[in-house]
């Protein structure tokens, strides 16, 4: 029998300060009030999926490993890419919004146009409903 896999449940970053982190996240991205333990947090990011934060005593930054955020167009990804140069954090070059937040976690921002056919039916449903 075959695995069906719907998706990503979650994203799990290494942090040093996750009251940092979440302020962090909240402001750059809109994010409601995370769910949070000692040491923890954990932000709903989508109908099934979160990104948990998880204190750690010293970052280690990887030149490969990230993930992607789907926002809706490039007038949010501009709003970030201001976030992300308010705070004096730097842009990585060659992508619409790629950058390491203060721990060393890479994350890259793209639009529903970038995004595979199933998400932006996904967002076409969403507004309908909504409508």
């Amino acid at each position: 029998m075959a695995v069906k896999v719907y998706g990503i449940n979650h994203i799990a970053l290494e942090v040093t300060d996750v009251s940092e982190a979440v302020r962090f996240y909240r402001e750059v991205f809109d994010l409601p009030e995370p769910d949070a333990g000692e040491g923890q947090a954990f932000f709903r990011m989508g109908e099934h999926q979160f990104l948990a934060l998880f204190k750690v005593d010293r970052k280690q930054p990887d030149d490969h490993r990230h993930f992607g955020i789907i926002v809706t167009d490039d007038d949010e990804i501009a709003r970030v890419r201001e976030r992300v140069q308010a705070r004096g954090l730097a842009l990585t070059p060659g992508f619409a919004c790629d950058f390491r937040d203060p721990w060393g976690n890479r994350i890259q921002v793209v639009d529903l146009s970038v995004s595979s056919p199933y998400w932006r039916l996904g967002r076409v449903k969403m507004s309908e409903e909504s409508a």
